[in-house]
């Protein structure tokens, strides 16, 4: 059991399981996912870090933050979408290492639910054209189905356009 699939547990959320056999190869592990599992790309979300930085309210700079993107496999994030929609001025993706300390899971089995500490989410707009999406569950060969609003909900998370 991984923190992900005990979180959503403990709050009653419906979700599924999906195991996959993963291959040798450390590349595309969402695209790889949604394969396995016979599934549209589209379908299969990927979680990513990024390290936002801005200004605040008075116009001094802020000190830079992190935050979980959630896109689906088949699109790219855009920065510049991303930092607009959480009001940062730019955004960059997080070294891999501190994305494996800050959540708790390994590069290709980041799930955006039951990190270490519960970072700001903005999830990509698509997400509402489906009842069920697909995420990493925690490890590296393990999918999450789980509703839109139910993710949303139990992330606290925010929906925007982020894709280009």
């Amino acid at each position: 059991m991984t923190p992900a699939i005990a979180l959503l547990e403990s709050r009653g959320i419906p979700f599924g399981v999906h195991e996959y056999e993963r291959g040798d190869e450390m590349a595309d592990f969402g695209r790889e996912a949604a394969d396995a599992l016979g599934l549209e790309h589209d379908q299969v979300f990927k979680t990513l870090l990024v390290d936002v930085a801005g200004v605040d309210d008075r116009g001094a700079g802020r000190p830079p933050s992190t935050v979980v993107v959630v896109v689906p496999v088949s699109r790219l994030v855009s920065m510049k979408l991303l930092a607009g929609a959480v009001g940062a001025k730019r955004a960059t993706m997080c070294d891999p290492v501190v994305a494996e300390r800050l959540t708790g899971y390994v590069v290709g089995g980041i799930s955006p639910v039951g990190q270490r500490q519960q970072l700001p989410t903005v999830l990509d707009e698509t997400v509402a054209l489906f009842d069920t999406i697909y995420v990493s569950g925690g490890k590296r060969g393990l999918d999450i189905s789980i509703a839109p609003d139910a993710l949303c909900s139990v992330l606290d998370a925010i929906v925007a356009p982020i894709t280009a």
